[in-house]
């Protein structure tokens, strides 16, 4: 028969094991943000998404000049790093009216008041 004092390690190496399966298996899971990775922005019609893609275009604009015009954000993700990455597909318009997407990556860090463009490309540049 087994005495207390062998059944008590017993008892914590299996308590161990339950809590290590739990941790592997909310860390597997998990339906938020990954830290470092990138992640689908489900909601692209969000007025704060849509207000990144317009300033986006805008900071473009004053750099090079060409005229574009915001259209709407039709894609995107997000990446968290210390503030948020976030990668979007612009439509944006030309001078001559004619609509092309554009892939933005602009930086923000909302409790400094931060916010940079990275990269403003075509679309098909992009990749």
């Amino acid at each position: 028969m087994a005495t207390r004092s062998s059944v008590l390690p017993l008892l914590l190496l299996l308590a161990l094991a339950a809590a290590a399966a739990a941790a592997a298996a909310t860390v597997g899971g998990s339906s938020g943000p990954l830290v470092g990775g990138w992640s689908q922005i489900k909601n692209v019609s969000d007025p704060h998404i849509q207000e990144l893609g317009g300033w986006a275009v805008r900071q473009h604009v004053s750099a090079a000049s060409d005229g574009l015009r915001f259209r709407r954000v039709t894609s995107g993700e997000q990446q968290v790093v210390s503030g948020m990455n976030y990668r979007l597909v612009v439509v944006a318009s030309g001078p001559g009216g004619r609509s092309a997407s554009y892939v933005a990556v602009v930086y923000e860090q909302s409790w400094t008041n931060t916010r940079q463009l990275t990269s403003f490309k075509p679309a098909a540049a992009a990749n």
